[in-house]
């Protein structure tokens, strides 16, 4: 029982001496002087990951067109059917062409005959030289426009150039096209060379290499993720939508379930490392897109505000890109009560 009451004094006195202990210290702090912790800053490599989010492409879609304009005949193939490398797939009315052909056909015998009268004439000293150079010019004139006509009466048709799929059809029967006008689009999915062409910002292009490693999913496929790398990174802004354009080819070797036009997101992981400063969420102030505010001190005694620039968010940190350089400690707590130049008090 005694020792029970000797206990209990022994506690109580050791509260009472921890509160007047503790009551000192606050009463040690001048009322102007603000307590505040600090962390020591040093800029480490860090390695970022980019999300980015785009549309499933091919690298070899390509615009099918007649080289001669016309009525078009007929169309063999719709959007979504398979094709296969040099398939017929649309032609025009050949009445016109025919007509061409014919007519060239014609001027060449012709041409062919004047220029064997020539020569004959020549030999008998009836028609001059300059005569029979003039019909040798004629014949090869008429010659040239032969071949032409030929080689157009022979493209009056669209084949397929690989095989693939139909992924536009841009006219109809009976519609008059003019040359060079697109009449289907076709690409090469049949080869397998698919790439997710995702839009990212100037920041993010100028971190990201050729080379990269990606992940790619899709709501198509669930949770199933795609491997992947950049392969190409566009050198110029995408007017339309206001980013730069980069090019991720799928290496994974089951692509089943991809089609054209499907939308993917990517998380990119550059291979270069950022020089860039990890700091708490709570020490960021009145933040603004890439811009923010913080509290630094170099002699523990006295406060600064100053501009920083912000990279992203990840893993409860945030990445400062620039603003900390020959700063010392980064005020972590406290901050609320601070302005430019108060007087503070570094405690553990």
């Amino acid at each position: 029982m005694y020792n029970r009451k000797t206990l209990i004094v022994t506690l109580c006195s050791m509260l009472v001496l921890v509160a007047c202990k503790s009551k000192k210290q606050a009463e040690s702090i001048p009322d102007d002087i603000i307590p505040v912790k600090v962390m020591s800053l040093q800029m480490d490599s860090l390695e970022q990951t980019i999300h980015a989010s785009g549309q499933f492409t091919t690298d070899d879609e390509t615009n099918l067109s007649f080289k001669n304009g016309g009525i078009i005949r007929k169309i063999y193939v719709d959007v979504g059917d398979v094709v296969k490398k040099g398939q017929l797939l649309a032609t025009v009315d050949l009445t016109e062409i025919n007509a061409m052909s014919q007519q060239a056909s014609l001027g060449y015998a012709k041409a062919q005959r004047d220029y064997e009268r020539a020569v004959n004439l020549y030999k008998d000293s009836v028609a001059t030289l300059e005569q029979m150079q003039n019909a040798k010019t004629a014949l090869d004139i008429a010659r040239q426009q032969y071949i032409g006509a030929g080689f157009n009466q022979n493209n009056s048709e669209i084949r397929a150039t690989q095989s693939g799929y139909v992924l536009r059809r841009y006219a109809q029967e009976g519609q008059i096209a003019g040359p060079g006008t697109p009449v289907l689009q076709i690409n090469g999915a049949a080869n397998g060379n698919w790439i997710l062409k995702a839009g990212v910002s100037d920041k993010q292009w100028s971190a990201i290499t050729v080379g990269d490693k990606a992940i790619v999913t899709t709501d198509a496929m669930d949770s199933r993720t795609l491997a992947a790398k950049v392969i190409k990174k566009s050198e110029a802004i995408d007017p339309m939508s206001g980013t730069f354009i980069i090019q991720l080819q799928i290496t994974d070797a089951d692509k089943k379930g991809i089609a054209a036009g499907l939308f993917g997101k990517a998380i990119i992981t550059p291979s270069r490392t950022t020089e860039a400063w990890a700091i708490p969420y709570d020490a960021l102030l009145d933040s603004d897109k890439n811009t923010g505010y913080v509290f630094v001190t170099n002699d523990d005694s006295t406060v600064q505000k100053l501009s920083v620039q912000i990279s992203n968010v990840t893993n409860g940190k945030v990445i400062i890109q620039s603003g900390l350089e020959n700063v010392k400690h980064l005020i972590i707590s406290g901050n609320a009560y601070l302005n430019e130049g108060s007087k503070i008090k570094v405690i553990q």
